[in-house]
């Protein structure tokens, strides 16, 4: 099951936590897959050497998801190169956190342009090429957050929620073309992000998660594995939830 042997899949943050729990996961399970990363290339390079131990294949790319254009064209580009596209895995986001009375607007704008225009302009690269060849899996990786909301976290919230929208959206427009489109949400997941919280931060999160403990990237990498895997062929615009029971 669950067998990408010969498919070709790009994740977008891709060099830590769930992204690169993402991308070995796609390589394990057969797909040639391109680590994304903005800044982080040594980073990048150590999920590629784990996917390459692992007995995958793949490569490093540098996107910078704030840069509308020039995220469409880098993923164009990519698919043009390597001959077809077939996964897209958009997990690249940041998160600018802060009460409302003391939100910026350029920190809004910058949550925005990589969170919900870069995985926009991401897939607008990448759905050309699946078209063409009447088969894709497009992954957005949306957020609890984005669901239920979270105080001091209103441009992350919004940024999380416009991807639900997105998915469905595009869900509809590419159906006809064999091109499913789903999200993950995830919730309290044990990542470089999570890790820096306090501990009564991490107390209060857990008391809000039935199944009393964080998360593992490599649970989320797993569902999306099987989201872009023929098994999954008749699910589309769906938001998958993997948060133990923490939103349902």
């Amino acid at each position: 099951m669950f067998d990408l042997t010969g498919k070709f899949a790009l994740v977008t943050g891709g060099s830590r936590g769930i992204g690169a729990a993402t991308a070995i996961a796609l390589a394990r399970q057969g797909a040639y897959v391109v680590v994304g990363y903005v800044r982080g290339e040594d980073a990048a390079v150590k999920t590629l050497d784990q996917i390459v131990a692992a007995g995958g294949k793949g490569e490093i790319l540098q996107i910078d998801a704030a840069h509308f254009d020039k995220t469409e064209s880098t993923v164009a580009e990519l698919a043009k190169r390597l001959g077809q596209l077939d996964i897209l895995v958009v997990s690249a986001g940041i998160a600018i956190d802060g009460l409302m009375m003391r939100l910026k607007e350029e920190d809004l704008q910058k949550t925005l342009a990589v969170n919900l225009g870069g995985a926009i302009a991401s897939a607008k690269g990448a759905l050309k090429y699946m078209m063409k060849k009447r088969f894709g899996r497009v992954i957005f990786l949306s957020s609890v957050v984005g669901e239920s909301g979270n105080g001091g976290q209103t441009a992350y919230a919004a940024s999380k929620a416009g991807l639900l929208g997105v998915t469905k959206s595009l869900a509809k427009e590419y159906a006809s073309r064999s091109i499913t489109v789903n999200a993950v949400s995830p919730g309290y997941i044990a990542t470089d992000m999570t890790s820096a919280l306090n501990d009564a931060q991490r107390e209060a999160m857990l008391k809000e998660v039935p199944l009393a403990r964080p998360g593992l990237a490599e649970e989320v990498g797993a569902t999306i594995a099987f989201l872009a895997s023929d098994e999954a062929a008749y699910i589309t615009g769906q938001t998958i939830r993997v948060n133990g029971g923490m939103h349902m």
